[in-house]
This record gives structure tokens, sequence and C-alpha cells, in this order.
């Protein structure tokens, strides 16, 4: 293989960056916290972390069993959010290709569930969580009732 063929490679963050990365919650995030209030308190029972499809590598942040609804909580720097991300400038290629790589990973996750029969609903981080949690209760009971 010549050089011209070869991936760039990028570098790796440094050590204070790996620190402050392993210290950003994965799970029980604020917003993901402010939504699940909500959607319990509407009566609306779901699994947290839980994986839809076996075989395939995801966790949705909130899973309606009986319709078969996938919740993700997207924050807005790690998923690219066309309102609030911002491509930093250290680094600069090491994150342009691993936010890229994480909002292509999203869409194949999103065909591959709704191609086993799941809807997915994806939320910012910076949503409102009343509404969001609106938009997810409407998916939720209109699948309920279309079941």
């Amino acid at each position: 293989m010549n050089t011209e063929e070869q991936p760039v490679l990028t570098t790796p963050p440094d050590a204070a960056t790996k620190r402050r990365m392993r210290r950003v919650r994965q799970a029980d995030t604020a917003a993901e916290l402010a939504i699940r209030r909500i959607l319990f308190a509407r009566g609306l029972r779901y699994r947290k972390d839980h994986k839809p499809v076996s075989g395939l590598r995801t966790k949705a942040d909130l899973a309606f069993l009986g319709p078969r609804v996938a919740v993700y909580i997207d924050g807005c720097f790690w998923h690219g959010c066309p309102e609030h991300a911002t491509w930093p400038k250290n680094n600069e290629a090491f994150w342009r290709h691993k936010i890229e790589a994480n909002i292509a990973r999203d869409r194949r996750i999103d065909v591959a569930l709704e191609g086993e029969g799941w809807s997915v609903v994806r939320v910012w981080e910076h949503e409102s969580p009343e509404s969001a949690a609106d938009r997810i209760e409407r998916v939720v009971r209109g699948r309920d009732k279309g079941s």
C-alpha cells in the first residue's frame, strides 16, 4: 500500500483530555433523568440502557418494549448537533473523524432498528425535557394503539 492510499492517522487525545472524557456521564445524564421523571409521572414504563435487538451493538437510553420504541438522548458535542456542536481546534482531525463516525453509527443503528420493527426517537440534550417527553409519549402511545 503506498502512502497515498493510507488513511490519515490522527493523534489520540492527550492524557488530560482522556481523563476529562472518562468523567463525562454515559448514562443518567441530567437530560436523561429529567425526561425519565416526566415520562414516569405520565404513567409510561420503560427499560433504561436496554439492548433492543440482540446482536446489534447498541443500548437505547430508554426502551419501551411493548410498542418497540427506542429512545436515544444524544449529547450535542458527541453526536454533532447541527445547532450546538463545535469542531475542536486542538487535534482537529481526530475529533472530526470521531464525531463524524458517531453520526454515521447513529444512522446505521436507526436503520437497523427500524428494519427490526422498532421506532427510533432521537432527542438532543439541549431540548426541553417537557417537549422531548411530549414527542416520546406521542410515538409510544401511537404505537400502542397501532399494535
